[in-house]
């Protein structure tokens, strides 16, 4: 294990995110709101050891091995996360564990919360808090990776780690350029839907942060009722779309501008718009008797489950009020979330996708037990190796959200809530149901639950295998 490496690329990582908190400062010290030092303290010290631990350290070799990718894609989440809570422990005042808990669930775009009254926070601490998820969204480690040649660092390893989905699809035969395209597109969407929020009426800050949450799929809102606050079917709509946008991949996002117009043939895509329009109609209908016309209904349906199926957890109304069916689909959506390559979290569309088609090849093979029976994706064969690893994470997925939900519960609380913070933090969803609804929040947790599901929120944004993979003997082992 090359261990010099490790340590440069952990200090470019506290480099890259002490040099984000100027930008919060700066809003402290536009709005004068005495949060400065909440940024000043950390990026001081955030630069001194990214720079020395830079500049004093030489690699060995110029490509990672994949145990080296392992490990620093885990230490990278947990490092960012203890540096991001400092300004949350200084300004705003919180325990180690609701600040690690919160920086935590920004990071990995859960946008679980322990805030319980948002808006008294300074400004610059709520867009810290917001920006967090805008660069845990497509990757931290994305993100440096695009500068690795700088240090001298291969990145294929660290991708492949980190990346979202079961396979990592390269755009350019360079993988930095590969990271380059991507935030590319992420920064461009950024870009667009601020503009039309301001067009909508909300002002810079709110823009932002919104987009923010939005894109990364995170779901923190500057607001104690999150988007509901704004009261606008316009708001709402534009949110959606760029939601929905942000579940899908980001490699079909560039191919499209790229003109590459096939690409929307992709399986997963139409899969993923096929499961959002069922669900949208079927809750709509469901909950028109709620609201005062169908399309009413339409407007709160879509978005809300556009949220979940995305794992963004925005809201815009309390779904605990509606029937139990449109209820039930959420919960269901909460497994599903987004496609290989977005920001959303959760089991994937794409797993879902070829389980189901695994399942119907294996009812074939029982009805014609000689025939020959290939998964076929995309137009391509999909390797049995490939089948098994997604049935392995499946069931570790399954497991895990067991595991997390019984400990939750161990600790005195009630079923509905240990298992919706279960599938909410492990599928990097937010907001869940019972005393974790939309217009509840994580605060009342014991600490040590905090602590749990601050893993499985780690466990969830790095899919199982990466963090599970440290915790066996094998992996230390020479």
């Amino acid at each position: 294990m090359q261990i010099k490496t490790v340590v440069k690329f952990l200090s470019l990582l506290t480099l890259i995110i002490s040099v984000f908190m100027f930008i919060p400062l700066g809003f402290s010290i536009y709005y004068k709101d005495g949060a400065q030092l909440g940024f000043i303290i950390p990026s001081t010290i955030g630069i001194t050891l990214g720079l020395f631990g830079i500049l004093s350290l030489k690699t060995t070799k110029d490509q990672l091995s994949k145990k080296d990718g392992f490990l620093l894609v885990t230490l990278s989440w947990i490092i960012i996360s203890l540096i991001g809570s400092l300004p949350y422990i200084i300004s705003a005042h919180l325990s180690i564990t609701n600040a690690f808990f919160e920086t935590m669930s920004g990071f990995t775009t859960t946008g679980a919360s322990i805030l319980t009254d948002i808006e008294s926070l300074p400004k610059s601490v709520l867009f810290w808090r917001s920006l967090t998820h805008w660069l845990g969204g497509m990757g931290i480690i994305v993100l440096a990776v695009a500068v690795l040649p700088i240090l001298g660092i291969g990145g294929i390893q660290l991708i492949k780690a980190e990346s979202p989905g079961p396979t990592v699809e390269k755009i350019s035969p360079r993988i930095t350029e590969t990271a380059k395209y991507l935030w590319f597109v992420y920064f461009m969407f950024s870009v667009i839907e601020t503009i039309l929020l301001l067009l909508g009426g909300m002002d810079l800050f709110d823009a932002l942060t919104h987009t923010f949450g939005t894109m990364a799929t995170g779901g923190f809102s500057t607001k104690n009722t999150s988007v509901a606050y704004f009261h606008s079917a316009y708001i709402d709509w534009v949110i959606t779309i760029f939601m929905f946008i942000a579940g899908a991949n980001f490699s079909i996002h560039f191919k499209l501008l790229t003109g590459k117009f096939s690409s929307l043939k992709d399986n997963e895509l139409r899969f993923y718009a096929l499961i959002v329009i069922i669900a949208v109609l079927l809750v709509s209908i469901d909950i028109s008797k709620n609201y005062s016309n169908f399309f009413e209904a339409l407007r709160y349906g879509a978005f809300q489950v556009v949220s979940i199926i995305t794992t963004t957890g925005y809201a815009t109304t309390d779904y605990e009020k509606w029937p139990h069916f449109a209820q039930s689909i959420l919960f269901l959506l909460m497994f599903i979330g987004g496609c290989s390559g977005s920001t959303g979290g959760s089991i994937k569309i794409i797993r879902i996708y070829t389980l189901l088609k695994q399942s119907i090849n294996e009812i074939k093979y029982h009805i014609h037990p000689k025939g020959v029976f290939s998964l076929i994706i995309n137009g391509q064969m999909v390797r049995k190796n490939i089948v098994y690893s997604v049935s392995g994470f499946f069931f570790l997925y399954m497991a895990t959200f067991a595991i997390v939900a019984l400990s939750v519960s161990l600790f005195g609380v009630d079923l509905i809530t240990a298992l919706s913070a279960s599938a909410a933090t492990l599928g990097n969803i937010g907001p869940g149901f019972g005393n974790i609804g939309p217009t509840d929040n994580y605060a009342f947790l014991p600490s040590i639950v905090k602590w749990i599901l601050s893993f499985a929120m780690l466990v969830g944004r790095l899919e199982i295998y990466t963090v599970f993979v440290l915790l066996t003997p094998t992996f230390w082992r020479k």
